[in-house]
Parts: structure tokens; sequence; C-alpha cells
């Protein structure tokens, strides 16, 4: 892998990158090439991963594209073996890196990403990509990735694929150009929520020339954004799933719980979550998260009006 035109010094893009606190990723194949059919790592993996290095990235994606094309994928060990090669090669590196499997889900990586060196991975199809029915794409992604939170914790953690709030660009037609999401505010609030209690890596995908004050709200919300990065590495899991309710709960660190109740359905809603049903007994106290404000205590259940594909976030603490 080479600079090019766009990139023509990549060391000095990370140095720039890194003086402003932030960190740098990079994206190749096992394949020949890349999805956007560029050059991949296929028989350069130990010269990539040492350039990787040496240009100073701190997480490498590696997107499974044309690696079908190369090599037979018909059993477990198939889509380990590109996975495990490179997780190999950036152990031995002088440099960590966060390894990124993007392969989908093929052979229920959730089951082994970590054994290959991965730190997180894709468990769906891309998130634009995916077409919805009664509710956007993201909610099935969003349900299909939260049934494997028992493969999740520190260090290793379910990925099920960007947030595209704002504007975002078209996955089947990278030329078009960004347009303003068609989700409805309440259906934004249950994509950041939904991600956030399921422990996901928080990547933004729209156009940030054009981040307005509402996605900004979405995005950067500190409360909810605790409950994604909460020391005690929980992912949340499910809790009810019918045709019009989703609940799921994450454990926090100190012995809290944030609850998220999704509705599915195309009309209001006043859903009612029992301290039995998510394991509680006693007292508790109550907080809307994206409100940042308490909603006062309660001893055995908690019930809320939420407005179509719209979400409760809440917390609940133990009263002393």
């Amino acid at each position: 892998i080479l600079p090019n035109g766009r990139f023509p010094d990549l060391k000095a893009l990370t140095d720039h990158i890194h003086s402003l606190g932030l960190r740098a990723g990079i994206y190749t194949s096992p394949g020949p090439q890349t999805c956007g059919r560029f050059t991949g790592s296929y028989k350069h993996e130990q010269a990539d991963a040492q350039q990787f290095a040496d240009w100073g990235f701190d997480l490498l994606k590696y997107d499974w594209c044309s690696y079908g094309e190369v090599t037979p994928h018909t059993t477990p060990e198939d889509y380990q073996r590109p996975y495990r090669q490179m997780g190999n090669l950036l152990a031995r590196l002088d440099r960590d890196l966060v390894f990124n499997l993007c392969e989908y889900g093929f052979g229920d990586v959730w089951n082994w990403g970590a054994e290959v060196g991965g730190n997180l991975w894709r468990t769906t199809a891309d998130v634009g990509a995916t077409k919805g029915d009664q509710l956007p794409g993201f909610y099935r992604v969003g349900i299909a990735n939260a049934e494997h939170s028992p493969a999740a914790g520190p260090g290793h953690w379910n990925d099920p694929d960007y947030i595209l709030i704002g504007y975002v660009g078209n996955a089947f037609n990278n030329d078009e150009p960004p347009t303003l999401t068609p989700l409805t505010p309440d259906e934004q609030y249950s994509y950041m929520s939904m991600w956030s209690l399921m422990a996901a890596p928080l990547f933004y995908s729209g156009d940030m020339r054009r981040l307005d004050a509402f996605t900004l709200n979405i995005l950067c919300n500190a409360e909810v954004i605790d409950i994604d990065q909460d020391a005690l590495g929980k992912q949340a899991g499910i809790v009810r799933h019918t045709a019009t309710e989703f609940v799921l709960a994450k454990p926090l660190e100190g012995g809290a719980l944030a609850v998220g109740i999704f509705n599915l359905a195309r009309a209001k809603l006043r859903p009612t979550v029992g301290w039995e049903e998510l394991g509680l007994k006693g007292r508790y106290h109550i907080r809307d998260v994206w409100r940042q404000k308490e909603i006062g205590e309660r001893a055995d259940h908690f019930s809320t009006a939420i407005a179509p594909h719209g979400v409760a976030l809440i917390t609940l603490a133990p009263a002393p």
C-alpha cells in the first residue's frame, strides 16, 4: 500500500491528527482490492502491517471485500484465516493498533473474533445498505446485533456498523452527494440509544462539514456516551421483543442499570417495564438520560408515553 495524490504524506497526516488529541485509522482488505477497488493487502500483509505502524496509525479496519474472489470460504476456518494472519502480524508490531474485523458476520465471527486478535467485529451487512420493512434498516441491524451480547466485553466488541444521521451518502452510489437523513428525530434518538446500550463502537459516518445543532445533540450527549463507554464493559441484553416493543437493559459500573424502551409501532404507546422483568427488587431512582433530568423514585415499575419509533432511555440507580 502506497500513498497517492490525495494522501501524499500519511505520516504527516497521522502526526497532525495526533496533535489534535485524536487517533487515526486506516482501511484495507485482505483481498487484492478494497470494496472501493483500491489496492488491498493480499500477499503483502506483513509489509502493509509494518507500514501502518510506521505511519503511526492507531486502528486498522480490515474489510472482506474481494477476498472471497481469491480463496474458498465455506468453513469457519476459511473466514478466520485472513483475520488470524493479520491479527498475528499486528500483535508482533511495536505499536498498538485496534483491529476492526469487517466481514459482515460470516462464520459467526462473534464466536472467534477475539481469538484471532480482533477488538471489534461487524455482525451484519452494512447498515446503510440494509432495507427495512415497517421500520428503518438500522432497527434490523441493531436487533440482530443485540442477540450477541454474551460475546462482548472489554477489548472485544460487537460492531453493528456506523451511525448514519445528518447528511449521509448513498450506500448504493458513492458518486451521489450526501443528502439529509430520512430518519425522523425520534428514530435518530432511538438509533443512538440502541448503539450506546449495545456498547457499540460509535463511528459517525455523515458529512462532518454539515453538522447541525440537532445532529450534534444526538451525537454528543455526554450521559448517552457514558452508557456506551461504561467501564464495566457490558453489552445490553434483550429483555423484551414484541411486534411493537423492544427493551434492552445494560448493567453499569456501580450497580445502576441503563434501560432503553423502544416503540416499534407507528402510533404512540405507553409501555410499562416492571422491576421483576429487569431482575430488580426495591426502590430505584430514575433518570431520563436524553433530557438529563431526574424523574423520581419507583418501587416496582416504570411507565411512560413514547412517540412512534421513539425511545425512553433511562438509568435506574438503587435508592439508599
